[in-house]
């Protein structure tokens, strides 16, 4: 998507649609006279009778009546307009961008005063109008052969401000690649996993190391095994694909130091193993790798926008399948850290592949440390469906992440990790760790577990269990994959740059 930046003139309009905000009293708005003149007189009249709506989100598409270069005007409800923030702005322009690409739209314009306010200005409004009408527009264009199911996507945007036009340049751009990435992030969740194998996702990997310039390791079965990476092995072993750990490095300074390590889960499809899952549940266990397309997605923002602060990206990836040499409750492994773990649950077997990869992250240099995962069904009976769990060792670090959180609008919420979680985690006959303590404090006990293999690491939790898919079609996008986490990710690397922590 391409954008244009124009001085404001309601006559000379070259798009096939205007994009207007109509907030509560919108004859406050600076140029809504002019605006109304070149249109149509008759505006104050249809919004007072609410053929044009000020209610937010509310979308009047009407067609020019004038010769002015566009061919249509999109007026979206903005309400109370000193209530407008970022968040709100970003699901705005997403309701936008589904219509527009409903309507098969190639080219729009935005007038952007009438979505700024007190605190915002025309470089946050071209900023998450990039995010929102990129997410909201998402298709997963899948594997149908129907030609006329293929989306049409929107080419180029004009932005009519007199503001910098080198900033608001610079504002798309940003929030072009926050969304792109998130989209990708989305793409990869929504593949079957038969086509999305742990070899194949090393290969996208790989083409993202290459795009970026990124330092990479593929760690194979061979590879594990020499180190001594029994927790991802055993998970492996009823699988007829090998594993992969991906381990790719951005130095954003001269110095190996300071490094934050972002560690996904990568299961690409998840039976349940001998603790089998009923048939209903394992339909959509293709998302299971919902925490490694964060990571992925996150470092192609990193990747493009070069922050100064070291990342080293961890995703262990697996299917969990049931054969004769599968893993089985009753089993006893040894895990990279040189701690054992007895299995009770061979459906528990996120935290087995996290506990190796966050220990490979520790080896690789890891000062600070946050993994995402589609780790439990625990996590959705405690939050529901639209909030992430959390857990951590660190408050600074925790209370870091939760800024950058809100920032991109991403319900996080903490749960507690006691010392009698720990003692039962340590619980075990035969063992160090036993996996699966029990169902109640599910969450707890499964982020728990991975938090084991930390140590005094400043660490982060992410359960998006829930948030990781949409069952319906929601503000930001449609029903599936929701590339979660990826925009709070890159946004706490870049905060983390800017900041001593």
């Amino acid at each position: 998507m391409k954008s244009l930046i124009k001085d404001i003139n309601f006559s000379n309009i070259e798009a096939d649609v205007l994009v207007v905000g109509v907030p509560e009293h919108p004859e406050n708005i600076k140029g809504w006279d002019e605006f109304v003149t070149s249109f149509s007189i008759r505006i104050p009249d249809w919004v007072k009778s609410g053929d044009i709506k000020t209610e937010f989100k509310e979308i009047a598409n009407v067609p020019s009546m004038k010769e002015n270069g566009y061919k249509r005007i999109l007026f979206v409800g903005l309400g109370i307009r000193k209530s407008l923030n970022e968040n709100r702005l970003r699901e705005v322009f997403a309701t936008v961008g589904k219509e527009l690409a409903r309507m098969k739209v190639t080219s729009a314009a935005i007038w952007t005063v009438p979505f700024t306010n007190d605190k915002l200005v025309c470089e946050d409004v071209v900023f998450t109008s990039a995010e929102g009408l990129t997410l909201g527009a998402y298709k997963f264009e899948g594997y149908q052969t129907d030609s006329n199911l293929r989306t049409i996507e929107l080419e180029t945007v004009t932005y009519l401000s007199s503001a910098n036009k080198e900033e608001l340049t610079a504002a798309f751009e940003v929030g072009e690649v926050h969304a792109y990435s998130v989209n990708e992030a989305r793409n990869l969740v929504n593949m079957p996993p038969n086509i999305l194998t742990a070899t194949e996702m090393a290969n996208y990997a790989q083409e993202l190391a290459k795009k970026h310039d990124f330092e990479i390791e593929i760690l194979g079965k061979k590879e594990m095994e020499e180190l001594g990476m029994g927790a991802i092995l055993a998970v492996n072993k009823g699988s007829v694909e090998e594993p992969r750990l991906i381990v790719m490095k951005y130095a954003g300074t001269d110095e190996w130091k300071d490094v934050v390590g972002l560690v996904g889960k990568g299961i690409t499809y998840d039976t349940g193993g001998y603790s089998l899952k009923p048939k209903d549940g394992m339909v959509g266990m293709k998302g299971d790798m919902g925490g490694a397309a964060a990571v992925l997605g996150a470092m192609n923002i990193i990747g493009e926008l070069r922050p100064s602060k070291n990342v080293v990206a961890v995703i262990a990836s697996t299917d969990n399948m049931v054969s004769g040499e599968a893993f089985k409750p009753d089993d006893v492994i040894t895990s990279l850290s040189g701690k054992t773990i007895e299995v009770l649950n061979t459906d528990a077997e996120g935290r087995l592949v996290l506990a190796d990869a966050v220990t490979y992250a520790k080896q690789c240099g890891a000062d600070y440390l946050i993994d995402v995962a589609t780790l439990t069904g625990g996590v959705i009976v405690a939050l529901g469906m639209d909030k992430t769990g959390a857990l951590t060792n660190n408050e600074e670090f925790f209370e870091e992440f939760m800024q950058a959180a809100v920032e991109t609008g991403e319900f996080v919420w903490r749960l507690p990790l006691t010392e009698n979680d720990k003692k039962r985690l340590r619980k075990s006959d035969v063992a160090d760790l036993n996996n699966s303590p029990g169902r109640d404090g599910h969450a707890i006990f499964g982020g728990g577990f991975v938090g084991e293999f930390v140590g005094d690491t400043p660490w982060i939790h992410l359960d998006i269990a829930g948030t990781s898919d949409a069952s319906a079609v929601h503000d930001l996008g449609p029903k599936g994959a929701t590339g979660v986490m990826v925009r709070t990710l890159a946004t706490m690397i870049e905060r983390m740059a800017e900041t001593d922590i």
